[in-house]
C-alpha cells in the first residue's frame, strides 16, 4: 500500500494494527503540527474510566529537542543515570517472558551485525534512544501520581490509538521505556508539574523510513516485542488538556522555538460514545 506522507489514507484497522512496527531509525524530515494535532485528537477518542482521561502531553521538535537529546546521551556516556521510579519490568524474570525478551534483543542486535560481546556496539545502539532514533519529533506522556491502575490501563488504549492513528498518515512510531532512567532530566527540562510522573513510554511520531537502513528499520518486525509497553520547557508545548509549564519556569522558552502548538481537542470529553459516569 503507497501512502502519501502526512496526507491521510485509506487503511483498514486490520492492515493499520498488523503493519504496525517499532522502527529505530526514522527521516529527520519535519512533521507538520497540525497532522501531530490532528494524531492526537483522534487518539483522544479512548475510552477511560468514569471519562477522566489521565493522559498528558509533551511535544518535543527542533532545536529544542535536540538540546535535550545532547543532555541525555552525555549523562548516558557518562554513567550518570537515575534510579527509575518505578519498574517498568519484572526484577526477576521467568519463563514465557525470559525467552521472549531474549528473542527480542539479540533479535534486533543480530539484524544489526551487533554480537554479543560487542558491547561499545550496544552501548552505542542503545545509546539512540536518547536521541529519539532521529526522528523529528517526540511526544512525552505524564499521569498524574495518585491515580491508580485503572487509570495506567486507560493509558494504554490512549497510546495505542496513537500509534494506529498515526499509520493512515503515512507515519511510524516507536514506544520506549529507555527514557525512565532520566525521568527527573525531562521533569526539570520540560517543567512538568513534581505531581506528576512520566508514563513510561516516549512516541516517536516520524515519517515512514523506507530510506534507511533496512536492518534497522525491520527491529519492529511483527512478532517482535514492542521496545516498551513501553514519553513545556524548553519551548515544548503540552497538548489540550496537559498542564501548561508554570509561567516563567526555568528553561521555558517561547513554544515557537521548536515545540508544536497545543493541539486542540486532544484529550476532548467524548461526545456519543461515552458519557461522564
Amino acid at each position: 500500500m503507497s501512502i502519501d506522507v502526512c496526507t491521510p489514507g485509506m487503511m483498514t484497522v486490520e492492515e493499520a494494527i498488523t503493519g504496525r512496527h517499532c522502527f529505530r531509525a526514522f527521516l529527520p524530515k519535519p512533521v507538520p503540527r497540525d497532522v501531530i494535532g490532528r494524531i492526537l485528537q483522534i487518539a483522544g477518542r479512548a475510552p477511560s474510566g468514569s471519562n477522566v482521561q489521565p493522559w498528558k502531553v509533551w511535544v518535543l521538535d527542533g532545536a529544542v529537542k535536540e538540546d535535550i537529546a545532547r543532555e541525555l546521551t552525555g549523562r548516558y556516556d557518562r554513567g550518570q543515570v537515575s534510579r527509575r521510579e518505578y519498574n517498568y519490568y519484572p526484577e526477576e524474570w521467568r519463563e514465557p517472558y525470559l525467552g521472549r525478551r531474549r528473542a527480542c534483543g539479540w533479535g534486533l542486535y543480530s539484524l544489526l551485525g551487533i554480537g554479543r560481546a560487542d558491547k561499545d556496539r550496544m552501548h552505542a545502539q542503545h545509546r539512540r534512544n536518547f536521541l529519539f532514533f532521529d526522528a523529528p519529533v517526540g511526544l512525552v506522556f505524564t499521569i498524574d501520581r495518585d491515580l491508580e491502575q485503572g487509570s495506567w490501563l486507560d493509558y494504554g488504549m490512549f497510546l495505542q490509538n496513537i500509534m494506529i492513528a498515526a499509520r493512515p498518515f503515512g507515519l511510524e512510531t516507536c514506544p520506549q521505556a529507555a527514557f525512565l532512567i532520566f525521568h527527573d532530566v525531562l521533569q526539570r527540562r520540560l517543567a512538568i508539574p513534581p505531581e506528576q510522573t512520566i508514563a513510561a513510554v516516549v512516541t516517536e511520531v516520524i515519517r515512514v523510513e523506507e530510506e534507511a537502513a533496512p536492518a534497522a528499520a525491520a527491529a519492529g518486525k511483527p512478532g517482535a516485542a514492542p521496545a516498551a509497553g513501553a514519553a513545556p520547557a524548553a519551548g515544548a508545548a503540552p497538548a489540550a488538556g496537559a498542564a501548561a509549564p508554570a509561567a516563567g519556569a526555568k528553561g521555558a522558552a517561547a513554544p515557537a522555538k521548536g515545540a508544536a502548538p497545543a493541539a486542540k481537542g486532544a484529550a476532548a470529553p467524548a461526545k456519543k460514545d461515552e458519557k461522564k459516569k
